[in-house]
Formats: C-alpha cells, structure tokens, sequence
C-alpha cells in the first residue's frame, strides 16, 4: 500500500487516525502496531512473517545483551550473533539470485538455479532500524524493552515502514511514552503530508513519464546532447520528488501521532560539493552508516590510510545497500573516489572559486550519479552499457549533434513543469513562507492561505490519482 494511493488516503488512514484518538493514552502504540501490520500485510501478507520474525529475533537479542551486561564477552558474541543474523536475511532476498545468477556461467556450478522471490518491500530499512535497537542496546544508550510491543512498534511504525526516515531507536525511544497532541502540530503535520504527497503524485510522477519515454527509446547513435541532460535531469527529478516526497508524507504522519521524525532531505541540489550533497540528500541514512560502520571502524582516527579504507568500506556497503548490480556497487564507490579526492584537496580547492561554479561541478557530478544509479538494466531504464553512452554524449561527444528538433520541441512542451520542478528544489518558498509565519502582520493570513491550499492540493493529487495509471514508487524495491 501506498501512502499515494486512494485506499490509504480515504480509507486506511481515516480509520487509523479515528481508532488511535478513540483508545486510552496507554493504548495508542498497541493500537499503531496492529495498523502498521496490517498496512505491511496489505501488499505482501506472507513477508509480514519475515518481518515479525526480525521484530521477535532483535527483541530477544536486546534481553540477552542486557543480561550479559557484566560479561562484555557474552554481549559481544550475542551482538555478533544478531549482526550476523540480520544481515544474512537482508542478504539472502536482495542477493541470492545475483550472486546465483552470475555463478551458475561457471561449467562447474552450472546448476545453480535463482528462486525468483520478490524483494520484500523496505527490507533494507526496517533491517536497519531493527539493529539500531540491538546495536543501542548493546552500547549502553538504551536498556532492553520488556514490552514487545515498543521494539516492535518501533521498527514496524508505517509511516516511515517501507521508505524511512530511518530513525535511530535511542533518537524516538522517550516518544513512546510520551508525546504530544496538538491541534497546532496535526495541522503542521497535515500540511507536511499533503506537500509530500504533491511533490509525489504531482512531480515525480510527471519527471518519470519524461524520463521513461527518454530510457525507452534511447538510441546512441542518435541521440543529442541536450536530449541526453534533459532525460537525466528528468530522472534527478523524479527520484529526488518521489524519495523526499515520500519522507515528507512520512515525516508529516508522525507529526499527526505526536511523533517527531528526523529530517531527510534539506535541499540537495543546492550542494555546493559532493560532500556537502551528502549532509543533504538521504541524511539518515549517511547517519546510519556514519554512527554504526564509519566511527566503529575507526573514522578518521587512525591515520589516513585508514580512514580512505573506512571511507571506501561504508560507500561500497551504501552501493550495494541500495541493490543487487554492478551499477549500485559501482555507483557507491563513484561517490567514494570524489569524495576521497574532496577530503584530500578538491574541497580546499573549490572554497577559492564563486558558490555559482562549486553549484554547478555539484550538479553536473550528481547528474553523472544517478546516470549510474539508473542504469539497472530493467524494462523502464538503461544498460550499463548504455549509461556510459549516454555519459559520453553529455561530455558531447555525441552522432546526433549538440540538439535535435525533437528536444527543442520537448524543451518547449516541458518548459513549464521543468520550471516548477527547478524552483519546488529550492528553498525560497520555504523560507519566504517561513518568515511570513514568523510575522505577526502576516502570520494570520498566511496561516489561512496555507489552510486553503493544503484541502485545495490534496483535491489536485486525488484527481490526478483517479485519472491515471502511472504511479511508481522508486525505492519499493530497496
């Protein structure tokens, strides 16, 4: 299920919202918990079980680890066994038909057959928060829940289930037990979601029509060179609206549960370097990695050398966190090779050039990204082998020149949502409702205005969902 679709938004959520503010204060998590499983049940009723037993598995872990809390041999061997335990599950369904797959060319393993089982949806998310609760555990920042139903609630929570934020369970622990219920904070949160849900339905949807109709019909010897961009920054568009989307809806939902969700994106393609993308795009994720890979493998503490070997360990583990291809394990380590070079000199280097150009080497480095990320060779993308034919097109190297007649008429058809999409990726709207809010001669009307268009948009989306078919969700599979 959907956050955008229709039996979520007029049925699922309607009578969650009804029955969780019916049920005394005391019951409210039992009451999430039941409706976070069945929303996780809805499309995928026989991986609910795969994921109670990661629930169940983490919770036992925890009691384990904090009776072993004298012997720090026993803690450590159960957080092994648990690590062990998580990743191998994570493993075995986003992997096992890769590895089977390219292992059965060998004569000898020629037996080999993958099972074809679909990806469990948000196994990579929920795997993480799970450990989160382990790792906490084990670290002494949290003791061990005796009720189920909190470690439970807290990895299978469905407004950030499937898709994230990816919330770190020492961060939202104390939420549990108390939070507040405001009318103020449900209508922040209303408006959070119904933005969310826009940027969804309305833009990344739109940028992924444009993107499949470039992916589908690619033909290198063909092809131009702005056509080419255009088809890239479509798809830069659609993943940054559909992921950013979704963790507004996600964030916006919390808020309606009295819950505060960290932030997952703050601008990204504002950048002005690769690492600074990185602090923007994603975050809880760069987060994860940073607090439970990167520092306990020693940062940067341990000289250089070590710390570019740490460095390449966590962008190696972020490709292939995201999927089963050299594409994602080759994209992970692209950002790793510049980000390396930013932390060694590229960094010190761009300080001494104008925010327009280190803008501008961000955006055009990003955009070569996700022309990687893209290229995961299914119906709806590109080869690798394409990818890097259309790389070599956009440096201009290209047979069907700098710019066809049929990109100028794209250009011209699409120049309005391309403005949109342009200006929605900044924070000016932000910040200049922001300080009409913080205005007490403005406060007022704003407030109104913002009343009016969060109904008038959510009527938008509705009928955008009702009249078409296409409605996509990039990282279900990861």
């Amino acid at each position: 299920m959907l956050f955008s679709s229709l039996e979520f938004l007029f049925f699922f959520l309607p009578l969650c919202i009804a029955v969780y503010f019916s049920v005394p204060v005391r019951a409210r998590n039992a009451v999430l918990l039941v409706f976070s499983l069945i929303f996780y049940g809805f499309g995928e009723p026989v991986y609910l079980f795969l994921m109670i037993a990661t629930v169940s598995a983490d919770y036992f872990f925890g009691l384990l680890i904090q009776k072993a809390s004298g012997n720090e041999r026993r803690a450590r061997a159960v957080l092994v066994f648990a690590v062990i335990f998580n990743i191998l599950l994570l493993g075995f369904f986003k992997y096992y038909d890769f590895f089977v797959l390219n292992l059965s060319k060998l004569p000898a393993l020629s037996f080999l057959t993958p099972l074809g089982l679909s990806l469990p949806v948000g196994i990579s998310f929920y795997t993480f928060q799970s450990l989160s609760y382990v790792i906490d555990v084990y670290r002494g920042e949290t003791r061990a829940e005796k009720n189920p139903v909190i470690p439970a609630t807290y990895v299978a929570l469905f407004p950030q289930l499937i898709a994230g934020p990816i919330v770190k369970y020492n961060d939202i622990y104390g939420q549990f037990f108390e939070r507040k219920h405001t009318v103020s904070g449900a209508a922040e949160g209303a408006r959070r979601f119904v933005c969310g849900l826009a940027k969804k339905v309305i833009l990344a949807n739109g940028a992924g029509e444009l993107w499949q109709n470039f992916a589908s019909g690619f033909d290198a010897s063909s092809a131009d060179t702005v056509g080419v961009w255009l088809g890239v920054v479509c798809y830069a568009f659609q993943i940054y609206f559909d992921f950013s989307g979704y963790s507004d809806m996600a964030v916006g939902l919390g808020k309606l549960f009295g819950f505060d969700f960290p932030e997952n994106f703050n601008y990204p393609y504002i950048s002005q370097s690769i690492t600074d993308f990185w602090k923007r795009w994603h975050i809880t994720l760069s987060s994860w990695f940073k607090e439970y890979v990167y520092i306990p493998l020693g940062g940067n503490r341990r000289g250089k050398a070590r710390t570019y070997l740490n460095l390449f360990v966590v962008w190696s583990l972020t490709g292939v966190w995201h999927g089963a291809g050299g594409n994602f394990l080759l994209w992970g380590i692209y950002y790793f090779l510049i980000i390396s070079l930013e932390k060694a000199f590229l960094k010190k280097a761009l300080c001494r050039v104008p925010s327009l150009f280190r803008r501008l080497y961000s955006l055009a480095l990003i955009a070569f990204g996700w022309l990687i990320f893209a290229a995961d060779g299914s119906d709806t993308s590109l080869t690798l082998y394409e990818a890097f034919e259309c790389a070599k097109i956009m440096l201009g190297f290209s047979e069907g020149g700098f710019i066809s007649d049929d990109t100028r008429y794209e250009l011209v058809r699409n120049l309005l949502p391309l403005v949109i999409m342009t200006a929605a990726s900044l924070p000016v709207f932000k910040k200049f409702t922001n300080n009409l809010l913080a205005s007490e001669k403005y406060r007022t009307a704003t407030t109104a205005v913002l009343g009016i268009l969060t109904p008038a948009a959510l009527i938008l989306c509705t009928a955008y969902l009702v009249n078409s078919g296409y409605n996509p969700f990039l990282y279900f599979r990861f």
